[in-house]
């Protein structure tokens, strides 16, 4: 009997209506109608403010270190650490979670698989989202995952009750797809675009001298031979285009002038319309600007509060998603263990959990035990537990080098 086979409902118990009309009159498999290869070029390879957002959040979820807890206990080694330290052969558990990290940011959808020896986790991997189709079920779940690179496809099945299967898909929340996550690309898309074309632009302007597009012009009429239009051709583009010749002046004859046919940066604003359109990439992937050196945003008066505002909105909640997920697939194999990260040794926030820390040691209204719940501690129970930390600062004599943070400290801590 599998592991799952216990969860398995019996068959006269009804299904989720919902999620089974989702799945019918559909074809059994669904290809995202996103293409990953164009979020992966526009914004990661070529966008410097996309490829540094993203990269940004995939740095900070590779940092954090993960704690394994069995029930109230945590565990300093366990099977479950040494499987997330070193995930597989190729991948250091850093490179892991920042590869996982920066699929679903870039996609909206990561893919894990594990590989079981004898019943047991022994590898992780993560799977290029762009080659994974979703196979539909009968119950409104996926059937199983079909991976495909050139003409091998390899097939992983799930199982249609509880949807256990060695292949993990973390999607972001779509509201118009039942089977694929929503690209924080896609919803920046046209911030994207509209940096590129900025930098194309600018590009193509130093590339021309600097000068926006003109024409030379013949007065009076004349027509120039087809050998001297030639000529001309040849010259401008040798000796006046390019950023090797910006600055060089142009010299003009046979009654020929230059006629300006755009306008300048300056006049379309285009440096202002490239930072805000960056603005709004880092907008789509919760990065605030100022952490990326963007002019023209204050919502933060310091970088410490933009990157604590980094870390609280954006990559704490990502890295609670990703644990949850993976405890769900994985922890039924290791006896109910779990991860759990470790926020405390993240210096980010360290600053402002510590001054959280001072406020309950210098509160009038907390008791010991709200205290300790706030850093993280088992409440003491009994009375002690329920004194409020005025009481007992009261009820102690002031030590001559203690401050009183440092003798509530003492005192509910030993």
């Amino acid at each position: 009997m599998g592991i799952f086979d216990r969860f398995r409902r019996a068959p006269e118990v009804k299904e989720s209506a919902g999620y089974r009309l989702h799945y019918q009159h559909v074809a059994p498999a669904v290809w995202s109608k996103r293409n990953y290869a164009a979020f992966a070029d526009e914004a990661y390879i070529r966008n410097v403010v996309a490829y540094r957002a993203i990269k940004r959040i995939e740095d900070a979820v590779a940092s954090v270190p993960w704690m394994v807890w069995q029930g109230d206990e945590e565990l300093t080694t366990h099977p479950l650490k040494d499987l997330l330290a070193t995930p597989n052969p190729s991948q250091g558990g850093s490179e892991f979670w920042g590869a996982m990290a920066g699929f679903y940011m870039i996609a909206g959808n990561a893919y894990l698989e594990r590989v079981l020896v004898q019943g047991t986790p022994k590898e992780l991997w993560t799977l290029r989202p762009d080659r994974m189709k979703v196979l539909q079920g009968e119950t409104g779940l996926a059937s199983g995952y079909l991976y495909k690179v050139g003409q091998q496809e390899h097939r992983w099945d799930a199982d249609p009750i509880t949807g256990d299967s060695d292949v993990r898909h973390l999607k972001a929340f779509h509201p118009v797809d039942d089977w694929y996550g929503l690209s924080p690309v896609e919803a920046g898309a046209y911030s994207v675009d509209q940096h590129n074309e900025s930098m194309s632009w600018m590009q193509a302007l130093l590339q021309n001298s600097a000068r926006p597009s003109g024409a030379l012009a013949v007065k009076d009429d004349r027509e120039l031979s087809d050998d001297q239009f030639n000529r001309l051709k040849v010259e401008v583009q040798e000796q006046y285009s390019g950023s090797k010749n910006a600055g060089r002046p142009m010299i003009l004859e046979g009654g020929l002038q230059w006629q300006a046919m755009g306008l300048s940066p300056s006049d379309m604003g285009i440096i202002e319309g490239k930072h805000s359109a960056a603005r709004d990439v880092c907008l789509a992937f919760g990065v605030p600007p100022q952490l990326l050196g963007i002019p023209g945003d204050n919502t933060y008066s310091n970088y410490a509060e933009a990157r604590q505002a980094f870390w609280e909105d954006t990559v704490i909640p990502l890295v609670k998603y990703f644990a949850s997920e993976i405890n769900a697939w994985l922890s039924p194999y290791f006896e109910g263990a779990v991860i759990k990260p470790d926020f405390d040794q993240i210096e980010a926030i360290a600053e402002k959990r510590r001054e959280m820390w001072a406020m309950g040691n210098k509160s009038m209204e907390l008791t010991v035990d709200e205290v300790r719940e706030m850093k993280g501690y088992e409440p003491l129970g009994g009375e002690k537990g329920k004194m409020l930390m005025a009481d007992l600062r009261k009820g102690q004599p002031k030590e001559p080098d203690e401050t009183p943070s440092e003798k509530a400290w003492r005192i509910a801590y030993g």
